[in-house]
């Protein structure tokens, strides 16, 4: 079992593998870091944190060239706990649970938050990672088609890169799955944002029809 069927719905399961070497080994521009020093959810003024910055500090601890790294899973929505807690306790459930995934949440929160960190990074002469499940990305592109290229460490316009992984049988663990790194390409917050933003606009006509249905629905007063 791979691929659709799985899905990283915590974070931490990426932890399953050594995800920030791989950051180095696809993602690092030039030369690899000589002393990589790895700081966890570092301040960015204005606007949260990062989850992890790979810094190469010098001798003189000064830092020349670091990556962030983000990571995201799919959100969800509701619970499966209660029918755990039902199986665990061999009771029948009340009423059958809801649960689903929450894709709109990601696409909107997280790409404008990776727009912007990307924007930040440009600045500094940096890239930002997004480290996440195959799945999740294969979603962003199926609503926004943005540039993309596999020359992630040469291409100087490129400050945000996708780091994929999707889940896969362990063959030395019976049962249990692992992380697989599956793409790496990136873009600039640029293009990223244009994607997102202009796209082509619904009819007008449909737009009014959705205003009369509203108004029939119950149309508010003005009062002067």
């Amino acid at each position: 079992m791979q691929g659709p069927e799985l899905i990283f719905v915590c974070p931490k399961r990426f932890y399953a593998v050594d995800f920030l070497k791989e950051v180095i080994d696809h993602c690092w521009p030039g030369d690899k870091p000589h002393n990589p020093q790895i700081a966890r959810e570092v301040k960015m003024e204005g606007f949260g944190n990062v989850d992890f910055v790979i810094a190469d500090v010098k001798k003189d601890n000064k830092i020349e060239q670091f990556l962030s790294v983000e990571l995201q899973a799919i959100d969800i929505t509701g619970s499966v706990f209660p029918a755990y807690q039902a199986l665990r306790s061999s009771e029948d459930l009340e009423k059958k649970p809801t649960y689903g995934f929450n894709w709109d949440n990601v696409y909107k929160r997280y790409i404008t938050q990776l727009i912007r960190k990307g924007y930040f990074h440009h600045h500094w002469k940096s890239k930002i990672v997004a480290v996440i499940p195959e799945q999740v990305y294969q979603y962003i592109l199926g609503r926004a088609g943005f540039m993309r290229t596999n020359e992630v460490k040469k291409d100087p316009q490129v400050n945000i890169i996708f780091m994929t992984y999707r889940l896969e049988r362990d063959p030395d663990k019976v049962g249990e799955y692992k992380p697989v790194l599956v793409n790496v390409e990136g873009t600039s917050h640029t293009n990223l944002q244009n994607a997102i933003m202009y796209k082509d606009p619904p009819q007008r006509s449909a737009f009014i029809d959705q205003i009369k249905s509203s108004l029939a629905r119950g149309a508010m007063k003005i009062t002067e």
